[in-house]
């Protein structure tokens, strides 16, 4: 079963909050329009509010740039991210001390994976205002994110020195516990949280994870369905109720919480997982369904092919085992699971005697062949045998660089996806022999096995 989906940080709007704005008047059936990012306004109603603010005559002008910066996170958040880093940059430029606007800039690059300059936009919201909480606990997130938690800690905790009620910096100090492995001290700091902010949803799923990990399961199947309550459209707190009750046995229950992330938002996590509480109910047919659906979601999720290929070896099929299972140790080497799974099964198959029509079998499965090269190859037993002589040569070359460098195992693996490309780019092309340039390759790989 797949580890809990975990939040490292904190939301972009409950971390950047602004003083409400009031907007034009409107009719009393409607809720008035806020530009505060605390009010829970959806995006929409966010941006109406802070286009009514930064409209009006009367805003001041700080407030009609705090606005501004409210809307470009609102932006940020139905997925507009480019427009919204641009207003935060004229923010900027009409006013260069204004240290909320790094701060937002700084959220919103670290969402996105911009490391680097997440760090050089808080930093200097940090030299603009050393005396702000948020810009410590925004600072911690990125920490948390590059997985440097002594460090994010170090900075929830002069967040919490400067505003000792801060319930979301309680809340991701506990995520830096969490993946330290701290598990009790994750627990305490979640307890404060929700004692300070008791209606954020994501804190409480967070508990959940850690009292999980103490073996307190009733407790965190207890903050798992308040997760759910406070916020039933966020998938992944299904999605972690399902793990545990999975891990509890209750596949039943698990695949009914599956049901609805997948509902939700269809992700190959969510299949795979499904797939996994089908597999241990013995119903492999329906596992593989979910393994296949989760495949074509995301082609490059490792795990799915590790644990289909569990799948078709229950079902007595090891010639499909084996190839799922290459295919996890291709695109992650370091997957040391797979690659025992790969060699029990390759002894079984050679133990027992593949039958003579499975000694030709390419190295993938030919009935979700697409790609014309590989229909070519299977329609061709010399072809398909070449294919499987060239996986098992590279496979051996991979467990060999990984007990050395795994650096160096990635750069074969690398090497391999390039080959594949280029047979794929070239089949067809005038000029371009398929057999030539695989047995090429496995002479290469032959090669660098003799090294």
């Amino acid at each position: 079963m797949r580890p809990p989906s975990f939040a490292v940080a904190a939301s972009v709007f409950a971390v950047m909050s602004l003083t409400s704005i009031a907007a034009a008047a409107e009719t009393v059936a409607e809720p008035q329009l806020t530009c505060d990012t605390l009010s829970g306004a959806v995006p929409a109603r966010l941006i109406a509010g802070c286009n009514a603010a930064i409209r009006g005559p009367a805003t001041m002008r700080a407030h009609r740039l705090n606005a501004r910066i409210t809307r470009a996170l609102a932006l940020h958040h139905r997925g507009q991210t480019e427009k919204a880093l641009a207003e935060i940059d004229a923010v900027i430029a009409e006013d260069p001390q204004r240290a909320r606007a790094f701060r937002a800039r700084g959220e919103i690059l670290r969402q996105t994976g911009k490391i680097d300059a997440a760090f050089a936009a808080l930093n200097e919201a940090i030299r603009l205002a050393p005396d702000n909480a948020y810009g410590y606990e925004s600072r911690g997130n990125v920490f948390n994110s590059n997985k440097e938690y002594e460090r994010a800690i170090e900075d929830y905790n002069e967040a919490l020195r400067l505003k000792p009620d801060f319930g979301l910096a309680f809340s991701d100090r506990g995520a830096a516990w969490y993946f330290k492995g701290q598990y009790r001290k994750a627990v305490a700091d979640y307890d404060v949280a929700i004692r300070l902010v008791p209606g954020r949803a994501q804190t409480y799923s967070n508990r959940g994870a850690a009292l999980h990990k103490l073996g307190r399961d009733e407790l965190a199947l207890k903050d798992d369905t308040s997760a759910i309550r406070i916020d039933p459209t966020r998938p992944e707190f299904f999605g972690n109720r399902g793990l545990h009750l999975a891990g509890n046995g209750d596949y039943a229950g698990a695949i009914a919480d599956y049901d609805e992330a997948i509902r939700l938002r269809p992700e190959a996590k969510f299949l795979t997982n499904r797939g996994d509480a089908y597999l241990e109910k013995g119903d492999y047919d329906r596992a593989i369904a979910d393994y296949d659906a989760a495949q074509k979601l995301d082609p490059l999720f490792h795990r799915l092919y590790n644990n289909r290929g569990a799948a078709w070896q229950r079902k007595g099929d090891r010639a499909r085992a084996k190839a799922d299972y290459a295919e996890a140790v291709r695109l992650n080497p370091s997957d040391r699971n797979s690659a025992e799974n790969y060699e029990v099964v390759t002894k079984e198959i050679e133990r027992l005697g593949a039958p003579s029509d499975q000694k030709s079998l390419p190295s993938f499965n030919c009935a979700t062949a697409k790609r014309q090269v590989e229909k070519a190859i299977c329609a061709d037993p010399g072809l398909a045998q070449l294919d499987r002589n060239i996986n098992d040569v590279f496979l051996r070359v991979i467990a060999d660089a990984e007990s050395d460098s795994h650096r160096a195992a990635l750069a074969l693996t690398q090497q391999q996806r390039d080959f594949v490309n280029e047979r794929n780019a070239s089949f067809g092309r005038r000029g371009y022999d398929l057999r030539q340039a695989m047995e090429a390759r496995l002479e290469k790989l032959h090669a660098i096995a003799r090294q």
